[in-house]
């Protein structure tokens, strides 16, 4: 048993070692005031500033603008030719939560039952991920780690991605719980067809939803009692969600399962953001009216519809933006984080305005997840988080960020990814040279 045991806790370091490469320190307080100045300065909220000059201290932006001025002593970054934008954040994302897919033990986004508002993502998300570095090299320098499974998934809660632990990353505390509407199996393309009959995948599909409703019902009963003789943790969850200090984000795809799950939260008092969405553009009046936001996800797939325009993906955050409703991109998986921007840069080349695809994962971002106050654009008064690329961030030709700040911090752009580029081009280029 003894040979068993060290066998697999040499194998476990052997695969910590190959992993660890990118030990990266969170950066210190910022202990100086800094200024950028000959940019091109992209607000986040459409606005653009060419030759601009931002400055910031003790971690908050203090001036915006053509000639803000400076103060002695300050040390002054030249961006000439550059371009300067509010950090990127990636909206309902497991980043943090999972580390080797095939392991199920790194696997803590998704827990066992149904209704489990109470699950909080922030406490398993991990700052010691190597991921995150990656994430922060392409300018995405926030995340709303989201837990998924079951029809209440649970709590996520929005973090900055440089840190030591998740006190000293978070940002906005349970932000938002989050449902997975019920829906009836659905077929795709050629994959097998459910065996239930459709009278059965309705009546499955009505029963969730009736105890969706139920759970909630008693819920907003038992939050609304001072005293309990018997306490409810899953109710107890839930209690500033019906107080409008949290939010409500449901996932919805078709059409009618919009609308239902929109009418849902309003029978609560509630105004939630739908995510995912791929039928929103057929609805785009109901969401206008209910002053719905959206969170587009997964710019870079196949439409769901065998009849549906090929391109519709690339379109639909443009459509639904053109139609005035706030909306958001996103994209799933967490490695996957790193190419956020590249959906951006996408919609923007399928018909949406440039500027409102970097607000769709900025200020409109920052917005739905309940920040805005705090960052999302580059303003004065909101945290100094942003990043100085030489090209255009969008597009993964030019995207090459130089230079980063979380809350003012001058951070590491270090990561695997690019020691991995380093080790193996120094390897190949001393071969070439022989």
């Amino acid at each position: 048993m003894n040979k068993y045991v060290t066998t697999l806790l040499l194998s476990g370091l052997a695969t910590l070692h190959a992993f660890g490469q990118a030990n990266i320190s969170p950066a210190p307080k910022q202990n100086k005031t800094i200024v950028i100045t000959g940019g091109t300065i992209h607000i986040g909220n459409g606005q653009v500033i060419e030759n601009g000059t931002i400055v910031f201290k003790n971690g908050k932006i203090l001036s915006v603008g053509t000639n803000p001025g400076t103060e002695a002593g300050a040390e002054i970054i030249q961006a000439q030719g550059k371009h300067i934008y509010p950090g990127f954040i990636a909206p309902v994302t497991n980043l943090g939560l999972t580390e080797f897919e095939s392991v199920k033990a790194t696997l803590d986004f998704n827990e066992i039952g149904n209704m489990n508002p109470h699950i909080r993502s922030l406490i398993a998300y991990n700052t010691d991920s190597k991921v995150p570095a990656t994430l922060r090299s392409n300018g995405i320098l926030m995340a709303q780690i989201t837990p998924e499974g079951g029809t209440i998934a649970g709590t996520s809660s929005v973090v900055q991605l440089d840190a030591w632990n998740w006190e000293d990353a978070s940002i906005r505390t349970d932000d938002a719980i989050h449902i997975n509407w019920p829906v009836p199996p659905r077929a795709r393309g050629f994959g097998p067809r459910t065996a239930m009959t459709p009278q059965v995948i309705e009546e499955t599909r009505q029963k969730a939803v009736n105890d969706l409703q139920q759970f909630f019902a008693e819920a907003q009963a038992y939050t609304t009692l001072e005293k309990h003789a018997v306490i409810n943790t899953r109710f107890a969850a839930m209690k500033h969600l019906f107080d409008g200090k949290q939010q409500l984000f449901i996932t919805a795809n078709r059409q009618k399962d919009i609308v239902a799950a929109v009418n849902f939260a309003k029978s609560f008092g509630i105004k939630p953001v739908i995510v995912e969405a791929e039928e929103a553009y057929r609805v785009i009046d109901f969401l206008k009216a209910n002053q719905i936001s959206v969170i587009v996800k997964q710019p870079h797939a196949l439409p769901s519809n065998l009849d549906d325009d090929v391109n519709l993906p690339y379109k639909n955050a443009g459509i639904l933006a053109a139609a005035g409703i706030p909306v958001v991109i996103s994209i799933n998986g967490y490695w996957q984080q790193r190419n956020l921007p590249f959906m951006a840069g996408t919609a923007a080349a399928w018909g949406m305005d440039k500027e409102k695809a970097l607000s769709a994962i900025t200020l409109n971002t920052a917005k739905a997840l309940g920040i805005d106050k705090q960052t999302g654009s580059l303003e004065t008064g909101k945290d100094a988080t942003l990043f100085i690329s030489t090209g255009d961030a969008l597009d993964m030709k030019t995207n090459h960020v130089e230079k980063a700040f979380i809350q003012g911090r001058s951070i590491n752009l270090d990561n695997l990814h690019k020691q991995l580029d380093k080790k193996f081009s120094d390897k190949y280029s001393a071969k070439a040279a022989d």
